[in-house]
């Protein structure tokens, strides 16, 4: 799930979506506990979406989450190899 995904959507709607995340964790908690989980990535990935919702919920109307750039670190000139003396 992307958060432009979840912009279009009103707060109630997102509420109804953090509870549903929130429920699935649970189960795959349980899930885990017995040894009935398969799929133990999702349990990173539904974590993930139920703080995106959050943070859709939590952003001002009318503004736009826009993903951050990686800043590439600047290039250090290569060292000089000390003569041998």
């Amino acid at each position: 799930m992307k958060i432009e995904e979840l912009q279009g959507k009103t707060h109630d709607q997102l509420k109804d979506m953090a509870l549903a995340m929130k429920k699935e964790l649970f189960n795959l908690r349980f899930q885990r506990a017995t040894g009935e989980l398969t799929n133990t990535a999702r349990f990173r990935s539904v974590r993930r979406d139920v703080a995106r919702v959050f943070t859709a919920m939590n952003l001002p109307e009318g503004v736009t989450a826009k993903p951050a750039k990686k800043e590439k670190a600047a290039k250090k000139p290569a060292a000089k190899k000390a003569a041998k003396a």
